[in-house]
């Protein structure tokens, strides 16, 4: 197949209600040329947007496994005998016994003898008092009768006085008294006994007792076997090392993705775009449907706040990130 042909089908077509915009390497044009004009076309695609089918290169990553460089082994080890010098204690004399006289002995002792018992006496503990001071009625209350006027009040028609009957309130005054606090008791006082003390001579009669002689050894240098001789396997573990080789994660392929053109780029989706960024916090300027200088600053603002790459331009993901709608 001619790759004129091919490019001129990778163009524009019109009639699928989408703009196709087709970018493809010139290392995977002879791959697309050996496609059918039906697998050209972008699959699921909406009204309004435009698709650019790319070549997705290999992907690859970096494994590391562990390579057995010297098996496992065993060696053995030879640990002679081990000998050394000691002193060991040899029996000359067996342990005896013997029976020695102990003399009589006169000891000076001291004995306490007692002068007079304990006895108990009987001790009076005084009353204690104390000072308190208390409210008495100094003089009840009463009633007395009192001149008066008004209609309300007791009328004398003897003598055609008007007289009230007033209550008069008890009045009061605090004196000071002495009261027993702890009432006068007896208690017993435990008077200790005498004593004396006298020094007299005591006489210890004399006694035999039995002494053991101790044995009686001698020091002698003597070899003595510590360990035997022994045999000894030291394992030997496996030499490993670790190898590094990279592998393929995932094949190239062509794929459709989703673009930004002139075709989709209208001044309702830029107005949608404005709106959005507004909303966002990054755009202040009119509702216009203009990629102006002020609208595109405002898209380098919202790619840093959100972490996008900002290329200057502006993105599918962008707009996706942003919530606008781009199909139709």
């Amino acid at each position: 197949m001619d790759f004129g042909i091919v490019r001129k089908r990778l163009g524009v077509i019109v009639g699928l209600g989408a703009a196709i915009v087709v970018a493809i390497p010139g290392m995977a044009l002879a791959q697309a040329a050996k496609m059918g004009a039906a697998e050209l076309l972008p699959p699921n695609a909406k009204p309004g947007e435009c698709y650019a089918r790319v070549f997705v290169p290999a992907a690859y990553k970096t494994e590391t496994a562990q390579v057995i460089t010297r098996e496992a082994s065993e060696r053995v080890e030879i640990i002679p005998a081990r000998y050394e010098r000691v002193i060991e204690q040899v029996l000359v004399r067996e342990a005896s016994k013997k029976v020695e006289v102990v003399p009589e002995t006169y000891d000076w002792v001291e004995e306490k003898i007692l002068v007079k018992p304990a006895f108990e006496r009987i001790v009076e503990v005084p009353a204690v008092y104390e000072t308190v001071k208390e409210t008495v009625v100094d003089r009840p209350a009463h009633s007395v009768w009192k001149k008066g006027t008004g209609p309300i009040q007791k009328v004398d028609y003897a003598t055609g006085e008007i007289m009230c009957l007033v209550e008069v309130p008890a009045t009061y005054k605090t004196v000071t008294k002495t009261v027993i606090k702890t009432p006068a008791t007896t208690r017993k006082v435990e008077i200790p006994a005498e004593y004396t003390t006298v020094r007299k001579q005591v006489k210890t009669p004399s006694t035999t007792r039995e002494v053991t002689v101790p044995a009686e050894y001698k020091s002698v240098e003597t070899q003595k076997l510590v360990s035997p001789a022994e045999e000894k396997r030291v394992q030997i573990p496996a030499e490993q090392q670790t190898v590094t080789k990279t592998v393929v994660a995932s094949e190239g392929r062509i794929e459709w993705q989703s673009v930004l053109c002139e075709t989709n780029a209208s001044p309702e989706l830029i107005k949608s775009m404005q709106l959005h960024l507004r909303r966002a916090g990054h755009y202040s300027g009119k509702i216009d449907g203009k990629l102006s200088a002020r609208t595109m600053a405002a898209v380098r603002s919202f790619q840093r706040a959100k972490g996008l790459p900002t290329t200057g331009q502006l993105t599918m993901e962008t707009l996706q990130t942003l919530g606008v709608r781009t199909g139709g």
